[in-house]
């Protein structure tokens, strides 16, 4: 049986060749997968390993309890410190660190980098280990500073060049005295890196005299342990703790495997996806193979096969068939690694150097996925097949299933699509966090549903094309019918497609959805034209907000000043705003009461005065972090958004409190309104400062709207995966249907069907499977998109589904090519069969 199964599978290889094609792609993305996360998270954690080279034991302050007032305090790691730890027994040497948010501006104003990952620091003395000079030379003075090579080659930036940036504070036009390498996880990602004089550093980032951390590098012979303990000795373990450089080597690794993690599940996520659509196909392909060999089956059987050894001959075929598509998808897989490597430099990511990484643990799953998916695929053709009586098979009166036969399975599916519809109809009624798992669970079932049910649902809607398909004459009639002949070969590949396009519409008709709900959002919420925060999400100094107000169009300001207190026994957060402003700045709807701050007047967002039992006239007491409190009054209740939320209070009744006050945001109105040369002014009042961002309400939509936009581009390259294994399916499925109709093909041909006419009815009938697994797809797409509105909704007051029209007939249209670009190869091959072979053809 085993050199039988061997035998077939090389009789058969045109016709396995589909199959290899659609296993070995989710294979590919699969062990593609695993190679770049591995790669990325190995080149991150060797960079992260490197930059720990110079640094046996770091020394960092504790965090103090000051019980009087319930407040944490770090004290600073002070010079003397630092002399103590250089003196240590088997101590080489002591560098104090300095580090601190610094925005660099290239040559156009603009910044360069991500705005939390641009940092900078203090350059140790002549010479620095930590930071290799490739030009120029160490930072001496406030007036010149080093900066790393990626941003230097990314600015266009040269030693001797003139630099903008900023430092959390007014602009600063230092020289540039050096350029440096640096093994830094934030550059690394794409951030930049500034580094001062120590003295310098002190002063911008915090107090001089003073660091925040001391690193320090053992003698040759002296472990990290041993000089662990000795820093413990002689600094205490009160005010500091002593961490070895292992250790932090070791964390930030662990840290780095676990961010990858989230990237990983969601390629896997879609990988699955892809070899769900695959398992489909493979199965329809056995299904077929072992359709058209039933008398060669039976005839096994009569000469004394068991039931067992039919099965395993058909598995043994799948197991060769999913071993040369694991291979395949493996070395297809590696490509697809190094080419998502390369392209995530070509998106603006940065990936440190290092070799692509093939773990035996992607070998592995790699050729596991093939083997076992395939084998799965196929288990139940081969018990089917085995299951025929072999005379019955022989004599060729082995009936094909009938429609009455699809009884049990439309009950079946039926029973599915209706507890899944119940089960996501019931999630949309739930919070929107308890509604995910039974939302998840109720599309599961839906799609299980659907998919038992599309030889019911291929009859009713193939039927709805006839009037198109009447259009063709001859050909388009045959489509018709030969579409409907088996309604379970149809629907395994309408519903690959189907899946693919379930998805896709669903996340088309989300995110068009949340990008109104977003828009919605920041025209509703804020009446000013612009919104001034800082690039790396800090606090703005309070000069702004007076800076803004010196501007000549400038017409109400008022800033967003968080302050943290405690009300009723429980943490709260108030927000300091200009009370006499607030109310023309923005356009909250306010459910109880007025909407008046100021004084000891307050508004309060409906989340928070339900779980406080607040309403219009309310009061309660706010104690502050200095030991003060303020009895306060709830003027009104407004309803909250993303943007604006929280217990709003006047900047005067609370700036007294904060020791150093900062405003997360600053609101303002210009006269004219929102327009370029207004922006220009306020980015030029504010010194042109690459560390704030001037956004009008569009920018901020848009703003949140790119994280949606490229989420959703990436998704759409993921699933196109799924769709290319459609393809496959489409083809495969036409192709085999093509070999088994070849006598009928050839008295077609001989009663005066001429080869056009066959290309025509082979393209219809794929036309009309693709069309029929788009509809199904966009419909479910559509009430999975708004399922999952309706949970969000719960979330986002502005929430409001948008029905992409457009994209959808662009989906559709997608469909109709998959279906004329599938049908190219089978309608070539049925039309240039031989009549006269085809008609003699068993």
């Amino acid at each position: 049986m085993f050199r039988t199964a061997l035998r077939n599978v090389l009789a058969h290889k045109a016709r396995l060749l589909m199959t290899v094609l659609a296993v070995m792609l989710g294979v590919a993305f699969v062990s593609g997968t695993l190679v770049f996360t591995n790669t990325v998270s190995d080149a991150f954690q060797n960079s992260s390993a490197k930059g720990f080279d110079q640094v046996d034991v770091a020394v960092r302050a504790k965090s103090q309890e000051d019980k009087g007032n319930t407040i944490s305090r770090t004290p600073e790691l002070t010079q003397a410190m630092l002399d103590r730890s250089a003196a240590v027994p088997g101590a080489a040497h002591a560098v104090g660190v300095v580090s601190g948010f610094t925005a660099i501006a290239d040559h156009h104003g603009k910044l360069v980098g991500g705005g939390f990952q641009s940092q900078g620091g203090n350059y140790w003395g002549g010479k620095d280990a930590r930071y290799p000079l490739t030009s120029g030379s160490a930072p001496h003075g406030a007036d010149q500073v080093a900066i790393d090579a990626r941003t230097a080659e990314r600015a266009g930036y040269k030693v001797g060049d003139t630099v903008r940036l900023s430092v959390d504070g007014p602009v600063l036009t230092p020289t540039i005295s050096g350029i440096f390498t640096t093994d830094d996880g934030n550059v690394a990602a794409g951030g930049s890196l500034a580094l001062f004089d120590t003295a310098t550093a002190q002063k911008l980032f915090g107090t001089p005299g003073t660091y925040d951390e001391i690193d320090v590098t053992a003698d040759a012979g002296t472990s990290q342990g041993a000089l662990k303990a000795g820093l413990d000795k002689a600094l205490g373990t009160k005010l500091v703790e002593t961490t070895t450089g292992t250790k932090l080597a070791d964390d930030q690794a662990q840290q780095i495997s676990s961010s990858m993690s989230g990237l990983r599940q969601g390629l896997l996520v879609f990988a699955g996806i892809a070899l769900f659509v695959g398992t489909f196909i493979i199965a329809n392909t056995f299904t077929m193979l072992v359709a058209q060999r039933t008398k060669e089956l039976a005839l096994l059987r009569a000469v004394g096969a068991s039931r067992r050894q039919v099965t395993r001959s058909v598995l043994i075929e799948a197991f060769v068939v999913g071993v040369v598509a694991g291979v395949t998808g493996l070395v297809a897989g590696i490509g697809i690694g190094a080419g998502l490597r390369a392209l995530l430099g070509t998106l603006g990511g940065s990936v440190p150097d290092g070799p692509l990484i093939i773990t035996p643990g992607t070998v592995a799953a790699a050729l596991a996925v093939g083997v076992v998916i395939t084998m799965l695929a196929a288990w139940l053709p081969g018990r089917r097949a085995a299951k025929i009586p072999p005379v019955a098979a022989m004599n060729s009166v082995h009936a094909k299933a009938t429609a009455k036969s699809l009884v049990l399975r439309n009950t079946l599916g039926a029973l599915f699509g209706a507890a899944g519809v119940a089960v996501v109809l019931a999630a949309t009624t739930m919070d929107g966090s308890d509604g995910q798992a039974p939302m998840g669970l109720g599309a599961v079932l839906l799609i299980i549903g659907v998919f038992i049910l599309t030889p019911l649902l291929s009859r009713p809607l193939v039927a709805a094309a006839a009037p198109v398909l009447r259009i063709f004459g001859i050909s388009g009639k045959l489509a018709r019918q030969n579409s409907v002949r088996n309604p379970r070969r149809t629907a395994a590949t309408a519903s690959a497609l189907m899946i693919g396009l379930t998805l896709i519409t669903g996340m088309t008709v989300m995110a068009g959805s949340l990008q109104r709900s977003i828009d919605k959002m920041a025209s509703s919420a804020i009446r000013a034209d612009y919104v001034v925060s800082m690039a790396n999400g800090n606090e703005l100094s309070p000069d702004v907000d007076k800076k803004l107000k010196a501007t000549g169009d400038v017409t109400a300001t008022s800033p967003l000043r968080n302050v943290y207190s405690r009300i009723d026994g429980t943490g709260e957060s108030l927000t300091g705003v200009n009370g006499a402003a607030i109310a023309d700045l923005t356009d909250l709807k306010v459910d109880g009461g007025a909407f008046r701050v100021g004084g000891g007047q307050v508004v309060v967002d409906e989340d928070t005065a339900t779980s406080h039992g607040w309403k219009a006239g309310s009061r309660f007491t706010a104690h502050y972090e200095d030991g003060k409190s303020t009895p306060l009054t709830v003027s009104g209740v407004y309803e909250g958004n993303e943007l604006i939320r929280g217990i709003l209070v006047d900047s005067a009744t609370v700036t007294p409190h904060l020791t150093d006050p900062g405003d997360m945001r600053v609101l303002v109105r210009t006269a004219d309104g929102a327009s370029g040369a207004a922006k220009d002014r306020l980015e030029k009042a504010l010194g042109s400062n690459p560390a704030i961002k001037v956004q009008s309400k569009q920018d901020l939509s848009d703003d949140i709207a790119k994280m949606f936009t490229l989420m959703l581009n990436m998704l759409y390259g993921l699933l196109a995966m799924a769709v290319i294994v459609a393809v496959l399916g489409v083809i495969n499925t036409l192709a085999m249907s093509v070999f088994e109709r070849s006598q009928e093909i050839g008295m077609l041909r001989a009663i005066g069907l001429d080869r056009k006419g066959v290309k025509r009815m082979v393209r219809l009938e794929s036309l009309v499977i693709s069309l029929f697994g788009g509809v199904l797809g966009i419909g479910l797409g559509v009430f999975f998109g708004w399922a999952a509105g309706e949970l969000l909704g719960t979330k986002m007051a502005t929430y409001e589904l948008v029905l992409p029209w457009a994209r959808m007939g662009v989906f559709l249209l997608l469909a109709a090519a998959v279906g004329v670009l599938a049908a190219l190869w089978p309608a070539r091959r049925a039309a240039r069969l031989n009549m006269l072979a085809a008609i003699k053809a068993e």
